[in-house]
């Protein structure tokens, strides 16, 4: 866990919690800078296909949103920065409401075969897509281009990796026909070489 990740989580409430259920709590001394994203946190984001972005609205209750794309459509776009594309929807504009009011975001992203997780923290602002077409080119595929309303900037502060405990592999339909298509052709090679033999 990076440190600038627990001085922002580690609240006094926390640490009580910490006291009580545990007998001591983990109390560490201010991070004087943000979590710098390296290699492998930039390699993991750019290679997600989807993730889970919590806002909280100005009435204080947290909202969950799924975002997703093709593979990487969250890009890096700088040392600590992303950048992903809001495509058409349900026009309930939820996140993009809840920024307008409180930018702190907290961006939950999934490996699931691999049962690997990331959490980051930042800070979010949506831009119009219509004022921005070199970022949309940038971020995006011509094709979603035409979809994409906004544009989510985050200044990430934060992340955190967790244990794999408790996460269920999952698999996509293509991880899943990559995994069989082996046994399929090996099937196929079997079952042609049992058409050849005599009777």
């Amino acid at each position: 866990m990076a440190h600038k990740f627990l001085d922002l989580s580690f609240t006094p409430q926390v640490l009580g919690a910490q006291q009580h259920y545990y007998g001591r709590a983990q109390a560490l001394p201010p991070a004087q800078q943000d979590d710098p994203l390296g290699p492998e946190e930039m390699a993991f984001i750019e290679s997600r296909d989807s993730f889970y972005m919590s806002s909280v609205n100005q009435n204080g209750w947290p909202y969950m949103q799924h975002r997703g794309g093709p593979e990487g459509f969250c890009k890096v776009t700088g040392p600590n920065e992303l950048v992903f594309a809001d495509y058409k929807g349900n026009r309930q504009m939820l996140s993009t409401g809840n920024v307008a009011s409180n930018d702190r975001v907290c961006l939950f992203m999934m490996d699931y075969p691999n049962r690997t997780r990331l959490k980051l923290l930042g800070h979010a602002e949506v831009l119009d897509a219509r004022e921005h077409p070199e970022l949309v080119q940038q971020v995006t595929t011509p094709d979603l281009a035409k979809i994409t309303e906004r544009l989510f900037r985050i200044r990430v502060v934060a992340f955190d990796w967790n244990c794999p405990k408790y996460i269920t592999p999952r698999f996509t339909a293509a991880e899943i026909h990559a995994a069989v298509a082996p046994l399929k052709a090996r099937i196929a090679e079997l079952e042609s070489q049992l058409k050849i033999q005599p009777s």
